[in-house]
This record gives structure tokens, sequence and C-alpha cells, in this order.
């Protein structure tokens, strides 16, 4: 037999195989970018107990969990700040039938723990 006529295989490389993985779950997921943060020890077993008690599989699922919950927070403060700017400084009015808290609620609420 002329090994000559027959063509040789090429060996898959294990870049390729992780490149497809890779691709597959960027598909998945759509287009993403990589992020590095630096945690000091104290934050990283914090970030560990969290991802145990919320059951989040990986750290990058406990850290888009956290960005979330920051982007919501950034939201409701821009809301509060444009009413604020919507206003222009008066007071906002309550809703009908609401009436205004007095001095002593406003400090049992500040008071209260969750």
């Amino acid at each position: 037999m002329d090994t000559a006529a027959v063509p040789k295989k090429r060996p898959v490389k294990r870049a390729a195989t992780k490149a497809g993985r890779r691709s597959a779950a960027a598909a998945a997921l759509g287009p993403s970018r990589l992020a590095q943060v630096r945690l000091r020890s104290e934050e990283m077993q914090a970030l560990q107990e969290v991802m145990r008690t919320l059951h989040l599989g990986s750290t990058s699922d406990a850290l888009r969990e956290g960005l979330r919950l920051l982007a919501r927070e950034a939201a409701e403060v821009g809301a509060a700040e444009e009413i604020r700017a919507f206003y222009q400084g008066q007071a906002v009015p309550l809703p009908e039938g609401v009436v205004e808290p007095s001095d002593a609620e406003l400090a049992a609420a500040d008071e209260m723990e969750w």
C-alpha cells in the first residue's frame, strides 16, 4: 500500500476543542466580555458564603447577581433624582388618602431592623 496516496489525519488540537466549547457557551449566553476582580481574603470568604446560601453554581453567577442588584439600585437612585429634578425642591405630593408621617413615625421607622 502506497502511504503517499493516503492523506494523513491531522491531530485534533485541544485549543480548538476549548474554543469550540467557548463558542457554544458564547452563543448560548450572547456576547460577553471578560472582567477580572481582585478580592481580599475576607471578601472571598463572604462571596463563598453567599454562593452557598443562594445556591449559586459559580463565582461568575454570584458576580452577575451582584451586578444585577447594583444595576437595580442605580436605576432606583436615578429615578429618585429625576423625581427631585421634576419637582424642583418642592415636596412631592402624596397619593390621595395618604397622610404625611409624623416625626415620631419616621423616627420609629429609622429604628426598625429588617
